[in-house]
């Protein structure tokens, strides 16, 4: 699984016209097999635009633009969701903005500004007391912004166009055959709503009880 979502957030930064550049693609010898890695990507922007307010901490699509280099953490736990008290479980997620290993990871892009901290998750909690708790333990611990990943495969499915041909990636010629065949819609991009519509004419209405003793008694 952690290589299906790394390849689906390079693909992502590189659909916005970031150069990408993976750490490693090794598993060092001393790490054991459930550690991951403490970085994933160094992502550039060769044109980043100005912007007069701030970089908001829960990126959007649109947010990208604004940003010029960036060391990136995927954690695509798809089943969990970062509440405050998960991440006071999860210490070693914060390991890559420990400053040894952030300075190191740095001389990657030269000394020309320090590169932003953006960390991948799964997703945040709904309400907005736990999202704000949230937000507010991973700023305390170093991260500069995060992207969930319903922003990510939503950016996807949006920048794929169906009469453009993807044969030198898999994933987004999948998603164009996808979109092909009206599996995504456009409007609305039902794939990413979390409720079910409710049907017409079901709100209010209760199961008459069953009588005593009609049971197997056919009308």
């Amino acid at each position: 699984m952690a290589a299906v979502s790394e390849t689906i957030v390079r693909e992502y930064f590189e659909l916005h016209e970031f150069l990408v550049r993976q750490h490693r693609k090794y598993v060092a010898p001393n790490r054991r097999a459930d550690e991951d890695d403490d970085i994933d990507f160094f992502v550039l922007n060769p044109k980043p635009q100005r912007t007069d307010g701030q970089i908001p901490f829960v990126l959007s699509s649109a947010d990208l633009a604004h940003i010029g280099r960036a060391i990136v953490v995927v954690k695509g736990w798809h089943t969990e969701t970062f509440s405050s008290a998960r991440l006071e479980q999860l210490p070693q997620i914060f390991r890559f903005v420990e400053p040894k290993v952030f300075e190191h990871a740095s001389k990657a892009f030269g000394h020309d500004g320090k590169p932003m901290k953006i960390l991948v998750v799964p997703a945040l909690p709904q309400g907005a007391q736990g999202r704000e708790q949230s937000i507010t333990l991973l700023r305390a611990k170093g991260i500069d912004a995060v992207i969930p990943f319903r922003t990510i495969l939503d950016g996807l499915v949006r920048g794929i166009e169906v009469n453009r041909n993807y044969q030198k990636s898999d994933l987004l010629q999948i998603i164009r055959i996808l979109k092909n065949y009206d599996f995504f819609k456009s409007s609305q991009l039902e794939l990413f709503k979390q409720k079910r519509r409710k049907e017409p004419g079901k709100r209010g209405q209760k199961t008459p009880p069953r009588q005593p003793g009609k049971e197997g008694i056919a009308s």
